[in-house]
């Protein structure tokens, strides 16, 4: 018998429904709804995803894949572009809000925006002020080019300042914030 030279349409539609609706339908589905029998729609999806017994299925969706991923592909270009249209669209609309939300998908695509997530844990209530200490060091260390200008013993004391005060009041809570330029030195 052999193996046939030619696909025959169910076998197409059914390539082409596994492709299309990959994800929302089932290998299953898509064999019913191109036309094979339901008792044996499993078995059929299987044997026509074989390379042993259907290789020109197999090659078929292979293709078709690819020509699908070609399609759909999203490359920085493209994206930007789509982005503007939708950016466009939204504005014609007056849709301000979808506007520029799209306006800012376009600049964290182009890298004008950079997400920073930064995961705390324990208290610095909770430092001893040993510990307190070794961790002010490290960071007066690692932010010294952004605190230039300012007296570190004195930055240093507000903090001890603040740590001892919330040691007393549960309530409070310390906070190193970025100093500000100094105005009264000159």
């Amino acid at each position: 018998m052999g193996l046939p030279k030619k696909l025959t349409e169910m076998q197409i539609k059914f390539a082409q429904l596994l492709v299309t609706n990959e994800g929302r339908k089932t290998p299953t589905e898509c064999a019913i709804e191109a036309g094979y029998a339901k008792e044996r729609a499993t078995i059929t999806a299987s044997e026509l995803q074989s390379p042993k017994k259907y290789p020109l299925v197999v090659k078929y969706i292979g293709e078709i894949r690819e020509e699908y991923n070609k399609k759909y592909e999203v490359d920085y270009s493209r994206h930007i572009a789509e982005l503007g249209k939708i950016r466009q669209a939204a504005l014609n609309k007056g849709a301000w809000s979808a506007a520029v939300n799209a306006e800012v998908a376009r600049g964290k695509a182009a890298g004008l925006y950079i997400e920073q997530k930064i995961i705390r844990t324990g208290k610095l209530e909770d430092l001893t002020a040993e510990e307190l200490e070794n961790r002010m060091k490290s960071i007066i260390d690692e932010y010294s080019p952004i605190l230039e200008g300012e007296d570190l013993s004195d930055l240093k004391s507000k903090v001890l300042k603040t740590h001892n005060k919330s040691n007393t009041s549960t309530e409070s809570s310390l906070t190193l914030k970025q100093p500000k330029e100094s105005t009264d030195k000159q």
